[in-house]
Formats: structure tokens, sequence, C-alpha cells
């Protein structure tokens, strides 16, 4: 057993300590055996619910989904630590340095006085510093594990900024992407589908509406239409398709 002090408040450094016993070999079974995939969908399903309590406004929730996101960001640079490959110093350290350099505005007297300044330097700085020289290149800086619709925002998104009008241009084809995919066989539905989307978020785009945050709404609306019509079905006797 282990003596880990109780204490009114702890730091970083603490739970770093206490995340290093959890992972020794007489530590937890369980967390001993981790690694960076075996835990990677507990990373994200704990991002998901920080953005629940950010969406509900949830101070309570806030609090602790942060802490159940920043105990993953300690346990993945635990296993990195152990491989020496470098620790959670190294974390803190490049990211501290990373908003010094993109904050010229604040720490190095370049002059930003506008948000849009702001972005604009953020993107310069960013491209400089990953190499990136063409507008292609920044297009394929979007993570492939982004959800498909966020990806495809953000891709119409740096396209727009490269003066390409690609949402305008793929907003103007919906009409002929949702008769594409109405009179699309099997074999052609999927590819299809997906020229649909893609002209669905480039008219979101234009409109000046998040795709992802309309279609959130839109699975709460159907939920609150499917309760009722359960419900409605149940003291009628009918099924529920006749009160959908």
């Amino acid at each position: 057993m282990y003596d880990f002090p109780v204490k009114d408040s702890y730091t970083l450094d603490d739970l770093k300590r206490l995340t290093g016993i959890l992972r020794a070999p007489d530590g937890c079974p369980w967390d001993h055996v981790q690694t960076h995939q075996s835990i990677r969908r507990d990373f994200l399903e704990e991002t998901y619910e920080v953005l629940e309590g950010i969406d509900r406004d949830d101070p309570v929730l806030m609090r602790e989904e942060l802490g159940d996101v920043l105990f993953q960001v300690v346990f993945h640079a635990v296993i990195e630590e152990e491989r020496g490959r470098f620790t959670l110093s190294d974390v803190i350290t490049d990211v501290t340095r990373k908003m010094l350099i993109r904050h010229p505005h604040v720490f190095a007297g370049v002059k930003a006085d506008s948000e849009a300044e702001v972005l604009t330097n953020w993107e310069q700085i960013k491209n400089e510093s990953k190499g990136v020289k063409t507008a292609s290149e920044t297009l394929k800086l979007v993570p492939e594990t982004f959800p498909a619709l966020m990806k495809a925002d953000k891709l119409l998104k740096r396209a727009d900024k490269a003066g390409a009008e690609a949402s305008e241009k793929l907003a103007g084809t919906l009409p002929e992407a949702v008769h594409a995919f109405e009179t699309a066989d099997k074999d052609a539905a999927s590819a299809a589908l997906g020229q649909l989307l893609m002209a669905v978020t480039a008219a979101a785009r234009e409109k000046g509406v998040d795709p992802e945050m309309s279609l959130l709404e839109a699975c709460k609306v159907f939920v609150a239409r499917f309760e009722e019509a359960e419900s409605k079905a149940d003291s009628e006797g009918r099924p529920i398709s006749e009160m959908l």
C-alpha cells in the first residue's frame, strides 16, 4: 500500500505522482496495463463530457470533467515518460512557448487591435512553424480524426480563406446533389450522399450557421418528438409509427 497525503488541495505535481503510483507494477492492475490506444476512446469521451458541461453552463459538471481531461493528459504523458520520449514538463513547456510565439501582439510588440488581426497573425505564425507554403497544405493539416461534418466545415473554411469561394460554389450544387442522391443506385449511394453532405455544409457556411450545432439541435428536437409520440402511442394503444 502506498502512503499518499490527504490534503485540502493538490497540485499538478501531486496528480502526476498519483498517476505514476497507479502505473507502477504494484499499483493498480488496470492502470498498469493501459496504453495510448487502449484509453484513446476514454480521452474522446471525457472531452465530449466537458462540452456537455459547457453547453449546459454547469460549473460543477465542467469542473469535474475538466479534471477528467487533465487526468487523461497526465496519464498519456506519464506513459511517454516511462518510454523516455517526453515528459509532462515537456508538454507544459511546449504549449507555453507556443502561446508566447503565437501572441506577438501581447508579448512581442506586434500590432493587432482586432480579433480579425489576431486570427490572421495566428494562422500565419502557425503555417510558418509547420512549414506550410500552399493552401492545399493547410487543408491536409485538418486532422483525419475530426468528425466528418466538422472536418468538412473546416476544409471549406480554409478553402474560402484561400479565395476559392468553395462554400458559395458547393452550396450552389445542393439541388443537383439532392437529385443525385435520390436517383443513385446502391453502389453509388455512399459517394452521392457524401457530395450531398458536403453541399449542405457549404450551404450552412453561406448562411453563417454551424452545421454541427444545427444537427445537434435537430437531434434534441427528434428525441423530444419521439418521447411525446411514445407517450401518446402508449396512452392510445396505437403503434408509435402513427404518432411520429
